[in-house]
């Protein structure tokens, strides 16, 4: 797995989904949001993390019995238990949340390991405990019947597609309130390194347009005067 410096997932942590898919948008990446996956709570932490894949198929009735879970590899416990401190455990649920990816107690098991967060183009069950966990969680909607009623987990940490998002393991998850967003590893440093300028640069812009100020030679900054004052806003905020 690619692994992601301490320096790019700080500053990750400070930039937006939106600003991170505009310098995506850049390069020709288009579709790297996750769709129709929502945060289980409101205020809990903005992820990062790289991705670590669990591959769910339609279940066959005769493989996906109760007893399955007896099974010390069965992928879905080993993904719970393999994935790596930092990481976010990515789950590709083929945009069906008619049954459970997983619930509370795995969920819990994750956070108390170390890993990052949890994501599911499906459905967690139990989600209003997973929403009190202050642990960072998306999925499509709650559902309460078992994984095993429809998917079966076949793999783990391969390339998988999550919300129509291609994730690859070791791709850099960010997830804010808007979503989540999947940053191809190797442009990992120079998408962090960008985003956090625009946001500077976005953050001045917001303060200008709140004092009455026309977004027109400001936003984009196509007036020499916009990059004049900018320059000295940061200054003045040390950014």
């Amino acid at each position: 797995m690619t692994k992601l410096s301490d320096a790019a997932r700080d500053k990750l942590k400070t930039v937006s989904t939106a600003t991170v898919a505009t310098a995506l948008f850049k390069r020709g990446f288009r579709v790297q949001m996750i769709q129709d996956v929502h945060p289980l709570s409101a205020d809990q932490p903005v992820l990062v993390g790289e991705a670590f894949t669990l591959r769910y198929m339609p279940a066959r009735e005769d493989l996906n019995k109760i007893e399955v879970f007896r099974d010390r590899a069965h992928p879905q416990r080993k993904a719970v238990e393999d994935c790596p401190v930092g990481a976010v455990l990515v789950m590709d649920s083929r945009k069906d949340a008619r049954a459970a990816s997983a619930g509370a107690i795995l969920v819990t098991r994750l956070m108390k390991r170390g890993v990052a967060g949890v994501i599911t183009d499906g459905g967690f069950r139990d989600s209003a405990e997973i929403a009190s966990l202050g642990f960072p969680a998306y999925h499509h909607r709650p559902s309460a019947p078992t994984n095993l009623t429809l998917h079966q987990a076949i793999e783990i940490n391969v390339p998988i597609g999550c919300g129509d998002a291609p994730v690859f393991p070791g791709d850099v998850i960010l997830g804010d309130s808007d979503g989540v967003i999947v940053i191809p590893a190797h442009l990992t440093d120079e998408i962090a390194n960008e985003a956090v300028e625009m946001t500077a640069f976005e953050d001045f812009v917001t303060e200008q347009v709140h004092k009455g100020k026309s977004i027109l030679g400001l936003y984009p900054a196509t007036d020499e005067q916009t990059s004049v004052d900018f320059a000295a806003w940061r200054k003045e905020k040390g950014r």
